[in-house]
């Protein structure tokens, strides 16, 4: 009997530990990410089209993200260099992309995403600045689709605190350079939002404190529930003989000032 309890008790901790990582499932890649993933319990078909899920359930309009030299449409079998730049966000150097193409081959910095040459990620949050090669396909493809997702991050764990943004556009087909010269795109306005209502909240599982913090919260949200539960019982029951014996007195005071007697 004894040993069992040195068991259930050596055990306990290690169970709450591992209860305590479930739910950080959801993380940034500092080394870059794309295609399929699994975020919050949901899978989506790809990070560069769904966006940068692991900072923020939405985009952010305080990231602005912009891809200079970008032509007008496209001809066949040519390489277009392309500059993405990530202003806005936190007041750090550190963000990252994620790019896809629906035809031709990308290239430049970062890597394609599991040997997918129509894919681009960054290798390094250290910059937000980043050379874009692409290399169109041949005659016949139409027009093509991008679709970039990039993040602007504070480096600190956890999405608190970073923000991201996506561009999506298309190019039609051209027989041969168009003579427009390039563009270059915008998404978003890289000003910073208005602080939500819960602004300055601090993460607690950033402090430190982990599991510990959120037992102690819920033992002393549990006493102050004893102790109203307690009060409740004792107003009630313990001076109930002198609460039943006022009332029998009051009771008799209202008939005699019904009789008009004193």
């Amino acid at each position: 009997m004894g040993m069992s309890r040195v068991f259930i008790r050596t055990l306990l901790p290690l169970i709450l530990v591992s209860l305590m990582l479930l739910p950080g499932i959801s993380e940034a890649y500092p080394e870059g990410i794309g295609g399929e993933q699994s975020n919050a319990g949901e899978t989506i078909d790809d990070v560069a089209k769904e966006g940068c899920l692991c900072h923020g359930e939405l985009p952010s309009n305080s990231v602005m993200i912009l891809l200079v030299d970008v032509p007008h449409s496209w001809a066949p079998e040519q390489v277009y260099n392309m500059r993405l730049e990530i202003v806005g966000g936190p007041a750090t150097d550190m963000g990252g992309f994620a790019a896809r193409v629906s035809a031709g081959e990308i290239s430049g910095d970062g890597q394609a995403w599991e040997d997918d040459t129509m894919t681009r990620t960054h290798v390094s949050s250290a910059t937000r600045v980043f050379e874009i090669t692409w290399t169109s396909p041949a005659a016949g493809a139409g027009h093509i689709d991008f679709w970039i997702s990039g993040n602007a991050v504070n480096g600190a764990d956890g999405p608190a605190g970073d923000y991201w943004n996506q561009l999506v556009f298309n190019l039609v087909e051209s027989a041969e350079d168009d003579g427009k010269g390039t563009r270059t795109l915008i998404a978003g306005s890289g000003t910073p939002e208005a602080p939500e209502a819960d602004s300055g909240a601090i993460d607690i599982s950033t402090m430190g404190a982990g599991f510990r913090a959120h037992v102690l919260g819920l033992l002393g949200f549990g006493a102050v529930i004893a102790v109203v539960i307690f009060c409740g019982l004792l107003l009630r029951y313990g001076f109930s003989t002198s609460y039943e014996g006022r009332s029998n007195l009051l009771r008799l005071r209202y008939k005699m000032n019904r009789r008009g007697d004193q």
